[in-house]
């Protein structure tokens, strides 16, 4: 009988290099922290193209205005990194279903990025050549978890979800989401792909994986996916192409601060 895979470790948050390299078997995950003083914030505001200013603008809070503003500006400040390039001087472009790549000049460099925040906290995927997604939420107390399981998780999971100890079901909840919308923004069709169409893990202590998919019996091995520990009361996940590849965590460090 073949042993049960065994969860891959999460790296520990590290400060990074003065200089970045980024192979094509790298995945490069960044945490930063979004609660930043109005000065940084109008800092980072001037670094936004027009369209992602005006963007900002559409929040109603003022803390969720600044928590997209420094969320964006911390992007192009570590994108900028990896292509030698000022923060203000990259552009975007987003595909059909709203998935942002590097446009221009930067967009032959091969470099795929995702970005998720909650609660004051943002994680940042680079890969080089590969497609990925990264998702991350706070664990929030004031949500129904069994009723929105059963309307949009797979039967399977739900299945899952309802053998769990009461007291395990809720961060089961979370785990089963993270991992599912870090697969939806790896693949880049948005709610085009219904979150009850594919199957991924979410027990205590089991791997993290895309385990079958209703629309491609061979999809599910295709894709890598990684539990991360970005903070207490947070669950993440990432979704990578592919297999042989090797995680960094990073913990981005304002240089102007």
């Amino acid at each position: 009988m073949n042993e049960a895979p065994i969860p891959s470790p999460v790296p520990p948050w590290r400060s990074p290099p003065e200089t970045l390299v980024l192979a094509s078997d790298e995945v490069h995950v960044w945490r930063a922290a979004l609660e930043q003083p109005p000065p940084r914030v109008q800092s980072f505001r001037r670094n936004l193209a027009a369209d992602e200013r005006a963007r900002a603008e559409r929040f109603y809070f003022e803390r969720d205005r600044e928590h997209f503003i420094v969320a964006r500006g911390v992007l192009r400040a570590i994108l900028g990194g990896y292509l030698n390039r000022a923060p203000e001087c990259l552009s975007f472009c987003y595909s059909s279903h709203g998935k942002p790549a590097l446009a221009g000049e930067f967009e032959g460099d091969a470099i795929r990025f995702s970005v998720s925040h909650s609660g004051g906290v943002a994680l940042y995927a680079v890969t080089r050549g590969r497609e990925v997604g990264i998702d991350l939420e706070r664990i929030r107390s004031d949500l129904a978890v069994k009723e929105i399981a059963e309307r949009f998780f797979s039967p399977r999971e739900v299945a899952t979800l309802r053998e769990l100890p009461t007291e395990a079901q809720r961060e089961a909840f979370f785990r089963c989401w993270t991992r599912k919308e870090a697969y939806i923004k790896a693949r880049g069709e948005g709610l085009s792909l219904p979150l009850d169409q594919f199957d991924v893990s979410l027990a205590p202590g089991e791997p993290a994986a895309v385990l079958g998919t209703q629309h491609d019996s061979s999809e599910a091995s295709r894709w890598s996916l990684q539990e991360l520990t970005p903070a207490p009361g947070f669950v993440a996940a990432l979704a990578v192409a592919g297999h042989g590849w090797s995680l960094t965590c990073w913990q981005w460090l304002d240089p102007n601060r």
